[in-house]
C-alpha cells in the first residue's frame, strides 16, 4: 500500500503567524492555515487541522462501511458521512482533540434497519482512521433512509 504525504510551510509564531498545508501526494490543493482562525467560529476561508481529520474520517469511515455493507450482503447505493472533530483545552495543558461525532445516513439495498446500525458500528471500529484516532471518543450516530 502506498505512503500518503501532506507538507506544511509556517511562518511567524503561533498567535500572529500562518501557512499552508499542501496535499503532496494527490496535488489537489494547497490551503491556508492559522491558529486564531483554527479557534474561531468562523473560519473565514482557512483550514484546521481538525477539519483535515474531519475530511479523512468522514471518507475513510464511508470506503469502511460500503465494503462492509458488502459483505453483510447489501448493495449501497447512497451514503452520506459527517465527522464533526472538537478542539478543546487540554488538562495536562495545551490543546487536544475532545471528540470526533461521525453521522452516516444511506440507502443499502438488502439490509434492514437492525443490519444497517451492525454495519455502521462494524465500520467504525473497523475504519483505520477510527483506529489511529482510538485516543478520542468517536460516537456515532447511524440512520438507513
Amino acid at each position: 500500500m502506498p505512503t500518503r504525504t501532506a507538507r506544511t510551510a509556517w511562518n511567524g509564531t503561533l498567535e500572529q503567524g500562518s501557512g499552508q498545508v499542501e496535499l503532496s501526494s494527490s496535488k489537489v490543493g494547497t490551503y491556508d492555515v492559522s491558529f486564531p482562525k483554527r479557534a474561531a467560529e468562523d473560519a473565514d476561508g482557512t483550514t484546521s487541522p481538525e477539519e483535515l481529520i474531519a475530511a479523512a474520517h468522514s471518507a475513510c469511515y464511508a470506503m469502511q462501511f460500503s465494503a462492509m455493507a458488502a459483505q453483510a450482503g447489501g448493495t449501497p447505493r447512497a451514503l452520506e458521512v459527517k465527522a464533526d472533530v472538537s478542539l478543546g483545552p487540554d488538562p495536562a495543558g495545551g490543546f487536544r482533540l475532545t471528540g470526533i461525532a461521525l453521522t452516516v445516513t444511506g440507502e443499502v439495498e438488502g439490509l434492514d434497519a437492525d443490519a444497517f446500525q451492525r454495519v455502521a458500528q462494524q465500520a467504525k471500529e473497523g475504519c483505520p482512521v477510527s483506529k489511529a484516532l482510538t485516543g478520542v471518543e468517536i460516537t456515532l450516530t447511524a440512520q438507513a433512509d
